[in-house]
Protein backbone atom coordinates (compact mmCIF):
# COMPACT_ATOMS: atom_id res chain seq x y z
CA UNK A 1 0.00 0.00 0.00
CA UNK A 2 2.63 2.78 -1.34
CA UNK A 3 1.76 6.17 -2.98
CA UNK A 4 1.65 4.33 -6.60
CA UNK A 5 -1.67 2.37 -5.29
CA UNK A 6 -2.90 5.21 -4.04
CA UNK A 7 -2.70 7.44 -7.22
CA UNK A 8 -3.97 5.01 -9.67
CA UNK A 9 -6.93 4.83 -7.44
CA UNK A 10 -7.50 8.55 -7.61
CA UNK A 11 -6.92 8.58 -11.56
CA UNK A 12 -9.94 5.35 -11.61
CA UNK A 13 -11.92 7.86 -9.19
CA UNK A 14 -11.58 10.92 -11.71
CA UNK A 15 -11.65 8.54 -14.56
CA UNK A 16 -14.84 7.40 -13.48
CA UNK A 17 -16.40 10.81 -12.18
CA UNK A 18 -15.27 11.73 -15.76
CA UNK A 19 -17.50 9.18 -17.51
CA UNK A 20 -20.48 9.86 -15.19
CA UNK A 21 -20.26 13.73 -15.80
CA UNK A 22 -19.97 12.82 -19.56
CA UNK A 23 -22.62 10.41 -20.38
CA UNK A 24 -25.94 12.47 -20.19
CA UNK A 25 -23.96 15.32 -21.91
CA UNK A 26 -23.29 13.47 -25.35
CA UNK A 27 -26.60 14.14 -26.45
CA UNK A 28 -25.91 17.73 -26.58
CA UNK A 29 -22.14 18.01 -26.93
CA UNK A 30 -22.60 15.68 -30.30
CA UNK A 31 -25.26 18.34 -32.28
CA UNK A 32 -23.50 21.11 -30.84
CA UNK A 33 -19.75 20.01 -32.34
CA UNK A 34 -21.41 19.01 -36.04
CA UNK A 35 -23.41 22.83 -35.83
CA UNK A 36 -19.74 24.23 -34.99
CA UNK A 37 -17.91 22.22 -37.40
CA UNK A 38 -20.23 23.35 -40.09
CA UNK A 39 -20.54 27.30 -39.54
CA UNK A 40 -17.41 28.16 -37.40
CA UNK A 41 -14.45 25.59 -38.53
CA UNK A 42 -12.51 27.08 -40.71
CA UNK A 43 -12.43 25.14 -43.86
CA UNK A 44 -9.37 23.18 -43.32
CA UNK A 45 -6.99 21.33 -46.28
CA UNK A 46 -7.39 17.74 -46.98
CA UNK A 47 -4.11 15.88 -45.87
CA UNK A 48 -3.49 12.96 -47.54
CA UNK A 49 -1.24 10.97 -50.23
CA UNK A 50 -4.10 11.05 -52.79
CA UNK A 51 -4.83 14.98 -53.32
CA UNK A 52 -0.81 15.44 -52.81
CA UNK A 53 -0.51 12.96 -56.16
CA UNK A 54 -3.10 14.78 -58.13
CA UNK A 55 -1.59 18.11 -56.84
CA UNK A 56 1.97 17.38 -57.69
CA UNK A 57 0.74 15.56 -60.97
CA UNK A 58 2.71 12.25 -60.57
CA UNK A 59 1.62 9.11 -61.76
CA UNK A 60 0.20 6.68 -59.80
CA UNK A 61 3.24 4.21 -58.67
CA UNK A 62 1.12 1.33 -60.39
CA UNK A 63 1.53 2.66 -63.82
Amino acid sequence: MGPNLQMSLFGYVMAAILVIVMIPLLPVLIPAYLVWRAFFAPDEFEHSFESWRRESGKPPSGS
